[in-house]
C-alpha cells in the first residue's frame, strides 16, 4: 500500500502557502493603486521636493526660529490636547455606554459635530464664544490657551468612537463575578476593563495627535497666527507656498511626517505592552 500523505500545512506554517484567486488578486492590485495614487506618490513627492536644496537648505529651513517656535507650539500642543482627549474621552465614551439619562441620544449625536462641521465655521463659533465680547466672559482670542481650544474641539471624537464600542462590547458577568469575589470598583477598572479598552484608547490617541498637528482651519481666525506666539505649523507652510518657497514648505511638511509617525509608532508599542501585562 502507498504510504500516507502527510496533510497539508495549516496556518501560518512554514510549509504553507498563501494564494489568491483572481477576484482576489484583483482586489488587491486595485487597492494598493489606489493607496499609492492617494498616500505613498505624494508623500514620496513630499520628500523629493524637500531635498531639493540639499541637506544644507533643509537644517537652514526647520532651524529658522519663527519655523522652529510653530513647531514647538505645534507639537507641544498637539501632546497635551492629546492627554487631555485621552482622559475626557474615555470619561465620555463610559458615560454614554454605562449610564442613563434624559437626552443620551442627543448628546451620542452630538459627538460627532466636529467631524461634520468645517472646521472654518468651527473656528467662527469658538471666536464668537471665546473672542472679544465673550458671552462667557473668557477672552482666549489670539493665544496659546485659544490654540489649545481649537485642537480639542476638533479632535474630541477620536477617542469616544474608538472606546465606546468596545465598552458595548464588555461581558458584564466579568465584572460581576469580580465584584462577587469582593473585588472594589477601582480593582475591577483597573484589572478588567482598562486593559481591553487600552487598544481603543491608543488608537484614538494616535488619531487624535495626527489630527491636532495637521489642524488649519479653526486656527486660522482663532489663533491670530502671530510669529513666535500662536503661528502654527500649517500657517507657516502656507506662508512659505504664498513665498514661492515650495522645497521649504515640504521640508517643514516631511519633518511633521516623521514626528506623527514616530508618535504612532510609540503608542503602539506602549499599548501592546500595557495589554500584555494587562
Amino acid at each position: 500500500a502507498a504510504p500516507a500523505r502527510p496533510p497539508p500545512p495549516r496556518g501560518g506554517g512554514a510549509g504553507a502557502r498563501s494564494t489568491l484567486t483572481a477576484g482576489s488578486a484583483l482586489g488587491l492590485g486595485i487597492a494598493v493603486t489606489w493607496f499609492s495614487l492617494l498616500v505613498l506618490i505624494p508623500l514620496t513627492a513630499i520628500v523629493a521636493t524637500s531635498a531639493e536644496r540639499g541637506w544644507s537648505g533643509y537644517i537652514d529651513t526647520l532651524s529658522n526660529p519663527q519655523t522652529m517656535a510653530a513647531i514647538r507650539l505645534t507639537v507641544g500642543q498637539s501632546l497635551l490636547v492629546t492627554g487631555i482627549n485621552v482622559v475626557m474621552g474615555t470619561l465620555i465614551a463610559w458615560v454614554l455606554v454605562r449610564d442613563r439619562f434624559w437626552g443620551k441620544r442627543v448628546l451620542d449625536v452630538i459627538i460627532d459635530i466636529p467631524f461634520a462641521l468645517p472646521t472654518i465655521v468651527a473656528g467662527l463659533v469658538l471666536l464668537g464664544l471665546y473672542g472679544n465680547g465673550s458671552p462667557i466672559g473668557l477672552d482666549w482670542a489670539y493665544t496659546e490657551r485659544a490654540v489649545l481650544l481649537a485642537l480639542a474641539f476638533v479632535t474630541l471624537p477620536f477617542i469616544v468612537r474608538t472606546v465606546q464600542p468596545v465598552l458595548e462590547e464588555l461581558d458584564h458577568d466579568v465584572e460581576e463575578a469580580a465584584a462577587s469575589l469582593g473585588a472594589k470598583r477601582l480593582t475591577i477598572f483597573r484589572r478588567i476593563i482598562l486593559p481591553s479598552l487600552v487598544p481603543a484608547i491608543f488608537a484614538g490617541a494616535a488619531l487624535s495627535f495626527a489630527r491636532a498637528i495637521a489642524e488649519y482651519g479653526s486656527l486660522v481666525l482663532l489663533s491670530g497666527n502671530k510669529p513666535f506666539s500662536t503661528e502654527v505649523v500649517s500657517v507657516r507652510v502656507l506662508s512659505f507656498i504664498e513665498n514661492g518657497s515650495t522645497a521649504s514648505a515640504a521640508a517643514v511638511a516631511s519633518l511633521m511626517l516623521a514626528v506623527a509617525l514616530v508618535v504612532i509608532v510609540v503608542l503602539d508599542i506602549v499599548q501592546r505592552r500595557v495589554s500584555r501585562r494587562g
